[in-house]
């Protein structure tokens, strides 16, 4: 038995469920028991492996608090295929991944904009050390 990938919009609407879920701090647990599911359904719809149902869809906006269109922003207008992705993919692969949400947070959290630049010149220095 072979197993088949994701469906790449499934993929994308579960990567953008796990991304709001982890940015306001909810659980796969409790966002499970808010929608009535349990904690391994929402695994399988952040990977893509189960799709939503739009019944599902609109109950999980209600519950994320973002509106319905929120899960297919960034979605590419064609499957991208084999190679393809690109600096604008890895920027929100990144700002998707644990980490990126993390760091985003705490961005956000620091509302004086000289402060702000001192974080953008410390990221860019960090990042333009060779390892």
């Amino acid at each position: 038995m072979t197993r088949r990938d994701p469906n790449y919009v499934d993929a994308h609407v579960g990567s953008r469920v796990r991304m709001r879920r982890q940015l306001i701090g909810m659980s796969q647990e409790k966002l499970g028991d808010l929608l009535g599911i349990t904690f391994q359904q929402v695994q399988k719809y952040e990977r893509g492996a189960n799709r939503v149902s739009a019944s599902r869809l609109h109950h999980m906006s209600k519950v994320l608090g973002v509106p319905i269109q929120f899960f297919f922003d960034g979605l590419p207008e064609e499957q991208p295929g084999f190679g393809e992705g690109g600096p604008a993919n890895a920027i929100l692969d990144a700002a998707a991944s644990p980490e990126g949400i993390q760091l985003n947070r705490i961005f956000a959290e620091v509302a004086d904009g000289a402060r702000r630049k001192l974080i953008v010149a410390m990221a860019k220095t960090i990042a333009e050390q060779k390892s």
